[in-house]
C-alpha cells in the first residue's frame, strides 16, 4: 500500500517536477552567461508567459501539460487536447504574450521606481521575447493568433523572419522556419483556407483579434526601442 501511494503521490508531483526542474537547469545555464539575479528573473518571465498560455487552455477546457524549459531555446506548453477552432487556437495563443508583458511591465515600474539596472534589462528582455513571439508566422503565438484573421498572414511572417536572421543568425531562427515551412506552403498553395471550417470566424472576431494583435505589437515595440535607448550600451 505504502509502494502504492508513493506511486500516486509520483503521478501527481510528476509536471510540478517537470516544470521546477527544467527550470532550475534553465536558471543555471543561464546564470553561467548573465549571473543569478538576471537569470533567475529571466526564467521567471518566461514562467509568466507560458503561465497565459496555459490559464487561457484551461478555460476553454483543453487539456494540457506544465510548462517545461529548455536553455537558450524558450519553453512550452503541450496541448494533449487540440484547439476545435481558429478562435480557440488564437486565444489561447495570445493569451502569453499579454501576460508575459504584464510581467514585463511590472519589472519595468519596479525598476524605474528602485532604480534598478538588472530589473530594468530584464523588462527590455521581456518586451524584446513577446514581441518576437508576435511574429505573424506558426509555430509562433503570433501564427496561432493572426490565423482567425487570415491564414495567409503567415507569408508577412516569412520576410520578418529571415531580416531577423540576416540581422542576427541565430539556429533557432532556422529551426523556426523548417517548422513554419508546411503551415506557409499551404497558405501560399490554398487560397481556400480562410473558408474552412476551423478558420470560419465573424466579422467582429477577426476584428477584434486584429485590434489586440495590433495594439500590443505596438506597444511591446515602443516600450523595447524606449528600454534599448534608456539603457545604451550596458
Amino acid at each position: 500500500m505504502k509502494a502504492i501511494a508513493a506511486l500516486l503521490l509520483m503521478g501527481k508531483l510528476g509536471p510540478l517536477l517537470t516544470t521546477g526542474g527544467t527550470m532550475v537547469i534553465s536558471v543555471f545555464a543561464y546564470a553561467l552567461v548573465y549571473g543569478w539575479s538576471y537569470a533567475a528573473g529571466f526564467v521567471a518571465l518566461i514562467f509568466v508567459h507560458e503561465l497565459g498560455h496555459f490559464i487561457a487552455a484551461r478555460s476553454r477546457n483543453l487539456k494540457v501539460g506544465a510548462p517545461t524549459f529548455i536553455p537558450f531555446v524558450g519553453a512550452w506548453i503541450e496541448l494533449k487536447e487540440q484547439p476545435l477552432d481558429a478562435e480557440t487556437e488564437a486565444f489561447v495563443g495570445i493569451a502569453g504574450p499579454m501576460l508575459g508583458s504584464a510581467g514585463a511591465f511590472a519589472c519595468y515600474l519596479i525598476a524605474v521606481a528602485s532604480g534598478s539596472q538588472v530589473l530594468l534589462a530584464l523588462a527590455y528582455a521581456g518586451f524584446m521575447i513577446n514581441l518576437f513571439n508576435l511574429i505573424p508566422l506558426s509555430p509562433l503565438d503570433g501564427g496561432r493568433i493572426v490565423s482567425v484573421i487570415s491564414p495567409r498572414i503567415w507569408l508577412l511572417g516569412v520576410p520578418i523572419l529571415v531580416a531577423l536572421f540576416l540581422w542576427k543568425p541565430n539556429p533557432l531562427l532556422i529551426f523556426i522556419a523548417v517548422l513554419a515551412l508546411p503551415q506557409v506552403w499551404r497558405a501560399l498553395k490554398d487560397r481556400g483556407m480562410s473558408a474552412e471550417a476551423y478558420y470560419r470566424a465573424s466579422v467582429g472576431v477577426r476584428l477584434k483579434y486584429a485590434a489586440q494583435y495590433l495594439i500590443l505589437a505596438a506597444a511591446l515595440a515602443m516600450m523595447a526601442f524606449e528600454l534599448q535607448e534608456r539603457l545604451g550600451g550596458r
